[in-house]
Formats: C-alpha cells, structure tokens, sequence
C-alpha cells in the first residue's frame, strides 16, 4: 500500500495545520498538501496526506472515510499515481 492518500470534499476554510490535528488521530503525519488553483492560488477542495507507515495509512483511510471536518463529509482513500 501506498503512504500517501488522497483527501477529497475538503472545506475551503480548512488549513494543513486543520488537517494535521483530524490526521493524527490515525497515526503520524509526515506531509500534508492541498491542492491551490495556480491562477487564483484558492484551494480546490482537495489534498493529499502522507502517513509515517502503512499501517498508519491503513488506519487513516479506514478511521477517517465518511468522517466530517467542518461541516464537509470527506472523502479519503489511497492515492493514485
């Protein structure tokens, strides 16, 4: 399995720090980037985590899919290449 995963539905408002604190709660988070229109610089709703470990990354998908973070229900799975 891959350590990075893809986070979709993401609030407008939320930061990588917000994602960080809802992430930990799986396990350690080594890196966190939301995806930036290049125009604008606005965020387009979704990112990318990546865990410490498999299992982490494991942990994470299958904890946190479906969860809510500011009123958004996100949707998280494995990222593809």
């Amino acid at each position: 399995m891959n350590l990075k995963i893809y986070v979709g539905n993401l609030p407008f408002s939320a930061s990588e720090e917000d994602l960080k604190k809802f992430f930990s709660e799986a396990g350690g988070v080594q890196s966190i980037k939301i995806v930036t229109d290049a125009y604008s610089g606005k965020p387009r709703g979704f990112g990318f985590v990546e865990m410490a470990s498999e299992a982490d990354a494991e942990k994470a998908i299958s904890l946190l899919n479906g969860k809510t973070l500011m009123d958004r229900t996100l949707v998280v799975s494995e990222a593809r290449p």
